[in-house]
């Protein structure tokens, strides 16, 4: 099946943003179902801006989804395609 060189673009910057390990923990923590920053961050023992920055960056790039309860913003995985990409990566990786 060929491949544009924009789904190209695409894939390579998906997977420039599950490259990094604090970003990497982030999306761990949300396999847990949906959380707010303040868990998330207490969960990866962060502080809550960098967090924020974070999860800002993978919202842009449609791999984590928001919604509003109250004054309480809720995250979660924006599909199970991420968590089947996460879930994948690390059976390859104990593959030997």
């Amino acid at each position: 099946m060929p491949q544009t060189a924009s789904e190209i673009e695409k894939v390579s910057q998906l997977f420039k943003v599950l490259a990094d390990p604090t970003r990497l923990k982030i999306l761990l923590s949300l396999q847990e179902g949906e959380r707010n920053v303040t868990a998330i961050a207490q969960g990866v023992k962060m502080e809550q801006s960098a967090v924020s920055h974070q999860l800002k960056l993978l919202r842009e790039n449609h791999v984590v989804k928001s919604r509003r309860e109250g004054k309480t913003i809720l995250y979660s995985f924006d599909d199970d395609h991420v968590i089947d990409i996460l879930e994948q990566t690390f059976e390859h990786i104990h593959h030997r």
